[in-house]
């Protein structure tokens, strides 16, 4: 079992994400648009560079939504492999069984 300390802090990064998602973009297509003077662009790019730093999205991390482990993570059904595997030999996931040849 992960840190609950860490488990929060990546929870507050995507409310944070999501709160900051349309000026973020907002702000990224000025600094981006080529017709826009260079004025308008280094200031669209210093109040870009102003928000909160944990309101940017690649600063959320993918956890397991059982035991929230980082690491060894399946994007597809949100669990580490560790919890798939437990899961798995309690039967309690269809179809699944523990390999042997």
């Amino acid at each position: 079992m992960a840190k609950t300390s860490s488990v929060e802090k990546n929870n507050r990064r995507r409310k944070m994400a999501k709160q900051y998602a349309g000026k973020r973009a907002r702000l990224k297509a000025i600094a981006q648009n080529k017709s826009a003077t260079m004025e308008e662009r280094f200031e669209a790019q210093l109040k870009l560079a102003q928000l909160p730093r944990n309101s940017a999205p690649t600063r959320i991390r993918n956890r397991c939504e059982l035991t929230g482990r980082p690491r060894a993570y399946y994007r597809k059904i949100k669990m580490s492999r560790l919890a798939l595997r437990d899961l798995a030999n309690q039967g309690l996931i269809p179809g699944m069984v523990k390999s042997s040849w």
